[in-house]
């Protein structure tokens, strides 16, 4: 692979976000910026452009039409050709409550795909796999399914560990179940996030859970006790501890703009992180769909469970893409460019623990990056130094 230059208006570098000048890219990998052009190199350039990391999902159930839980390694990488075209250049497939044999089928098909991967491979990464489920509570179940919901289990978890290979890096709990403190501490010993979602847990309980080594929200305001001035129950715990992380949706359909905007100004933007919580009918047409093993509709841009009757129930997900989400933010006037690219892809990496292989533009990483213009519609993404849409 040879040796080139990105041009662009601005470059979003750990550092500093530098405006105009050139990245380096060789054999694959970022080299240096510098603020002239190197010579004897051919130059790509995109003018007017916003070149960032690559965006990192850290929550999404599927895409394409396959879900992370079809057990099919085919479908996982389906569904990474098709997030990397809309931008996302790594993601940690998110699994649902289903039986302890399914989670773990599931679990051992993205380790699959993500094993017979080579270098020519021009899909999202997968960075890592998020449990989320099955030891939630029955108050906040959601799009979960019910008859699946138990107690954590150490032992559980490891035996998906081990069908995983090692990938697993976040699961999720309710705060409140018996034995949810000894789980979160023996996952932090293991180096694994846990976060606190589908829970009705008080304000006590949650905070309990974070002094145990919770570090993470799911999902924040959806699925969990909300903010009340005589109970700040979770939604309040995930505000007011300062060093955790907490996931929102940005699509403004199940969370609006101003509430997303108390969230960010309550914890700061270097602690929420854009997620999109897509499921299997993203970047579909409308229509019904079936999302861990429940059906679904979706319509007017959202997924909804889909009734016995025919009717539509609760939000099931969302249908967004992480490159929508990040404009969302700057539209709505919530971040900055800088730093809802960074909310996407640095932030998201470090809650995750992953930011050791995704999130930053770095010499010597793999080149991976997401390009906007100056809109912040999607330009191109990169996936090892090659365009996606070349």
């Amino acid at each position: 692979m040879a040796t080139y230059a990105i041009k662009a208006d601005t470059f979003v570098l750990p550092g500093a976000t530098m405006q105009g000048g050139y990245l380096t890219i060789t054999d694959g990998v970022f080299g240096s910026w510098t603020s002239e052009a190197p010579e004897g190199i051919e130059v790509k350039d995109y003018s007017g452009c916003i070149v960032g990391p690559g965006l990192v999902d850290t929550h999404i159930h599927g895409f394409h039409n396959h879900a992370t839980t079809d057990c099919d390694p085919d479908a996982i990488d389906d569904s990474s050709v098709a997030l990397a075209k809309s931008g996302t250049t790594a993601w940690v497939p998110t699994t649902f409550t289903e039986s302890v044999e399914d989670i773990g089928r599931a679990c051992a098909a993205i380790a699959e795909a993500d094993d017979r991967r080579g270098e020519d491979f021009r899909g999202a990464r997968v960075a890592g796999i998020f449990l989320e489920g099955p030891f939630f509570t029955t108050a906040h179940v959601g799009a979960q399914n019910p008859a699946f919901l138990i107690e954590p289990d150490v032992d559980v978890f490891d035996s998906w560990q081990e069908q995983a290979g090692g990938r697993i890096v976040k699961s999720a709990l309710a705060a409140e179940k018996p034995g949810a403190l000894d789980y979160i501490a023996a996952l932090d010993e293991k180096g694994v996030v846990t976060a606190i979602g589908h829970s009705d847990a008080t304000y006590d309980e949650s905070l309990a859970a974070v002094n145990a080594g919770a570090t993470c929200f799911v999902h924040t305001y959806n699925g969990q006790r909300g903010l009340h001035h005589r109970d700040p129950g979770v939604t309040g715990c995930a505000m007011t501890t300062p060093f955790t992380y907490a996931e929102i949706i940005v699509d403004g359909k199940h969370v609006v703009p101003a509430a997303i905007k108390a969230l960010v100004d309550a914890k700061g933007w270097q602690h929420c992180v854009p997620i999109t919580d897509c499921l299997i009918c993203g970047g579909m047409p409308e229509g019904n769909y079936v999302s861990g093993g429940m059906p679904v509709v979706m319509k007017d841009n959202l997924c909804f469970i889909l009734k016995e009757d025919g009717t539509t129930g609760s939000i099931a997900g969302s249908v967004l893409t992480l490159a929508r989400g990040v404009k969302n933010l700057v539209d709505w006037q919530i971040a900055t460019v800088d730093q809802a690219i960074r909310m996407a892809t640095e932030v998201a990496a470090r809650s995750a623990r992953i930011d050791d292989k995704v999130g930053f533009i770095k010499p010597g990483r793999a080149a991976d990056m997401t390009i906007f213009n100056a809109d912040m519609t999607l330009n191109d993404t990169y996936v090892g130094g090659v365009s996606v849409n070349a």
